[in-house]
């Protein structure tokens, strides 16, 4: 009984390897499809993240959270202070009064929610330096929000937590480039993902196709090898080489 079952277990194993290496040879004949499909996924995708996706500009200010106690030197106890008031200062410009003054002096028609999805506050790395950026469709006004934030860090939000001023160590530029779309980075995922479709498609018609090509899947399936194969013809053909015959014995 054992016996039969490790039989049984290793001719679906064999039928296994031998599905994938046809699969294989099935669509490395499909192969030229598949590039066209590639390429013309590609392009496609690189062509609505060139024209129809609308460009979007990023601009970063960077405050330093650590302000000397005494006028001269920057102590431990300064140090501990800029580190835990980095995550408050996160908090603190996302607050609505420095959202009212920005959009006020700014003139900005944002409201209080779409304006939070266009700054993104954070600590670099394990450092004390806070980075603001602020990313929408106008550069000048990525810029302008940036610094404006930057500025109320330093001015407005230690008046109100009655901490120590930290210092903006840099203000944002206008950015040149814009940071969305990466068209080359969607031009690569649109073509492998239309290869997958394509490729996915050929797999499932592959593996439902349960037609008999050739004698050796008869026997792959059976294990009895056909004694006659009829082999393949086209009945026009047929019909052609038997006007010729009637002609030919016409003619004689």
């Amino acid at each position: 009984m054992n016996e039969r079952k490790e039989t049984t277990q290793m001719i679906e194993d064999d039928a296994v390897e031998i599905d994938l290496v046809e699969l294989f040879y099935y669509l490395r004949h499909k192969l030229i499809w598949l590039i066209l499909v590639f390429l013309l996924g590609g392009t496609i995708t690189g062509l609505i993240s060139y024209y129809l996706v609308t460009p979007k500009y990023e601009a970063t200010a960077k405050v330093y959270m650590v302000s000397a106690s005494t006028d001269s030197l920057i102590n431990l106890s300064d140090l501990n202070l800029g580190t835990s008031l980095s995550e408050d200062y996160e908090e603190m410009l996302r607050i609505r009064p420095v959202y009212e003054k920005i959009t006020e002096e700014l003139k900005l028609d944002y409201d209080y929610e779409d304006f939070l999805k266009l700054i993104d506050i954070s600590t670099v790395g394990n450092t004390r330096v806070l980075q603001i950026s602020v990313e929408t469709k106008d550069p000048e006004e990525s810029k302008n929000i940036a610094n404006l934030l930057a500025d109320h860090a330093e001015n407005y939000l230690p008046d109100l937590m009655e901490t120590s001023e930290p210092n903006v160590a840099e203000y944002a530029i206008l950015p040149e480039k814009p940071s969305s779309p990466d068209i080359l980075k969607n031009t690569i995922i649109g073509a492998f993902v239309a290869l997958l479709l394509l490729g996915g498609s050929f797999t499932v018609r592959f593996v439902m196709d349960d037609t008999f090509k050739s004698a050796e899947d008869v026997d792959h399936v059976f294990g009895i090898m056909p004694l006659t194969v009829i082999p393949e013809s086209d009945s026009k053909d047929l019909k052609g080489r038997k006007r010729k015959k009637k002609k030919n014995k016409k003619q004689r």
